[in-house]
């Protein structure tokens, strides 16, 4: 345990080790913003071209600093994605491969290191797991997913609540430690993590009262039937129609569908309180002010959905879930733009390094579903935008395959701080830079784990080009999968057995076993994972999710 200690610190001093003369000479180290959302889908900013809604408070980020357009994630679950981040490594070496498994609490993570290096930490927000956050002064996370409506917290001190729309809260409490807890001798590296869009989506009420009067464009993939693609797609259960519940989701009160009996077809199994859980967080004054809306949508549901077809259930399903996502969202961006507005006012943003991104990706009725986990472009790709005035060119669009797992050592790198040897990923400082020459990465890899669970996404792992998917499904299947992302950029077509395709098929198989070498993941490791979940299946009873 010693031994352990006396190397955790060697650690974390990496980069510190300067005389008060070098130290004087080097120049100011910049402050760093982390923004993050919760399954906020790229198809849902404007800076990529979103037709759904504007965001112009993230899209100044783009406008004034990078956007990129390749930025994906290694897992694309929320935990699992988190703890990525945080250390810079995939999740079979953090430990975190799914919601379920324990993070290795023993992982050096990036806070850390810039708190050992002088910077003054601080997170507000979600973080999913753990309710001490390791290298953070000062911290209010939300319990586990926490709630919309009068959230609580974990603090140093203990855990509290506070009244108020949960994306208005994390960002009031932001906003104040700036003001009035920054130390100002210091630079700082603040996490502002919000818990939206992440389901139930329930929006602010006057954003519920706005949104539920919009209607949406559909993505043209709504009604697919997975027809080219393997038993993955074909098994998921994730489809708005029959997957998406009536209660949590879109908002129908319980007590309409048990008065429906059958008329509320087809069955979708419920949350126990999923109605109730988030809606009896508000309190009288505010469920004045949801009611009318809430009224509205279930005499709707009750006077028109017996006697629509399927297709006008799903796209009745679709606005409703458009309608609370999206709202959702508008408070996050307005949320932004009251903290970008700060730093502009305090002159702090000249110094600041501000990222935007999301811990994934999110289907928004692409191929008929909602959620994430797949390898498949809606879940895998990620908002990223970074602005760093005194560094990164304004309005520059970068196509270059980068990944949650280079976010750690790309703000160490900018900050003057080395990073651990055992980190995996690769700063992006380069391409931040401009100096494109100098980024080599041609494929990242995939894996997700959490199977059989909830949405019965199978497990699989894969490499991704530019130019093409490769995806490995395996556990109770062996199916493989290529996709041509340029030909075919909606993947509807499994091209693995096409045989003008086999060369590149042979080419990445061979890619993508040195990738798992490289990570040190492998089908033995696949092996143990597997076990260790069927344990926890047992222990839990079937019934954990």
């Amino acid at each position: 345990m010693k031994n352990q200690l006396i190397l955790l610190l060697g650690v974390l001093a990496l980069g510190s080790c300067s005389t008060p003369k070098e130290e004087a000479s080097k120049p100011k180290r910049p402050n760093i913003l982390f923004i993050m959302s919760d399954d906020h889908a790229y198809q849902a900013i404007s800076a990529y071209g979103s037709e759904l809604l504007q965001t112009p408070n993230i899209d100044r980020l783009a406008d004034e600093g990078m956007l990129f357009t390749n930025a994906c994630v290694s897992n694309s679950i929320c935990a699992p994605s988190r703890a990525t981040i945080l250390t810079g490594k995939h999740t079979h070496i953090n430990g975190k491969i799914d919601n379920l498994m324990p993070f290795d609490t023993t992982q050096v993570t990036f806070p850390q290191i810039f708190q050992a290096n002088g910077y003054q930490t601080a997170m507000f927000g979600k973080l999913h797991f753990g309710n001490n956050p390791k290298g953070v002064d000062d911290f209010m996370i939300l319990p586990g997913q926490g709630y919309y409506l009068n959230p609580d917290f974990n603090t140093p001190e203990g855990d509290t609540t506070i009244m108020g729309y949960v994306t208005d809260v994390i960002t009031d409490l932001t906003l104040d430690w700036l003001k009035e807890d920054r130390d100002e001798d210091k630079p700082f590296m603040m996490m502002y993590m919000h818990k939206a869009p992440h389901r139930p989506w329930w929006p602010r009420a006057d954003k519920f009262a706005e949104f539920t009067q919009k209607q949406f464009p559909e993505p043209e993939t709504l009604f697919d039937d997975y027809s080219n693609r393997g038993t993955a797609a074909k098994t998921a259960e994730m489809n708005l129609l029959t997957h998406m519940m009536y209660s949590h989701d879109s908002k129908i009160r319980p007590e309409l569908l048990e008065e429906m009996g059958d008329k509320a077809s087809p069955k979708v199994e419920e949350f126990e309180n999923g109605f109730y859980g988030p809606y009896g967080r508000a309190t009288a004054e505010q469920k004045a002010q949801y009611d009318p809306i809430l009224d509205k949508i279930n005499a709707d549901f009750e006077q028109n959905w017996p006697n629509m077809t399927e297709e006008e259930k799903m796209r009745w399903k679709y606005q409703r879930y458009m309608q609370d996502y999206l709202g959702c969202i508008s408070s996050v961006d307005d949320n932004v733009g009251r903290v970008l507005d700060y730093l502009d006012e305090s002159g702090l943003a000249e110094n600041t390094i501000v990222v935007y991104t999301s811990d994934q990706g999110f289907y928004l009725g692409d191929h008929g579903w909602f959620d994430k986990r797949f390898i498949y472009n809606e879940s895998f790709k990620t908002p990223l935008m970074v602005r760093w005035p005194e560094k990164i060119k304004a309005g520059v669009v970068e196509n270059e395959m980068v990944q949650n797992l280079d976010f750690a050592q790309t703000l160490l790198e900018a900050a003057g701080i080395n990073s651990p040897s055992d980190m995996q990923g690769e700063s992006l400082m380069p391409l931040l830079a401009g100096n494109k020459e100098q980024w080599d990465r041609d494929a990242v890899y995939y894996h997700y784990y959490e199977y059989p669970s909830v949405h019965m996404v199978k497990r699989h792992y894969g490499i991704v080009t530019k130019e093409y998917k490769l995806a490995h499904f395996y556990y109770d299947i062996d199916e493989w999968e290529l996709y041509d992302r340029l030909n075919d950029p909606n993947e509807m077509n499994n091209v693995y057995d096409d045989p003008a395709y086999a060369e590149v098929v042979a080419e990445l198989k061979d890619k993508l076993t040195e990738l798992r070498a490289k990570y040190k993941d492998s089908p033995e490791l696949d092996s143990i994972f597997i076990e260790k979940y069927k344990n926890m299946q047992i222990e839990k009873g079937n019934d954990f999710w």
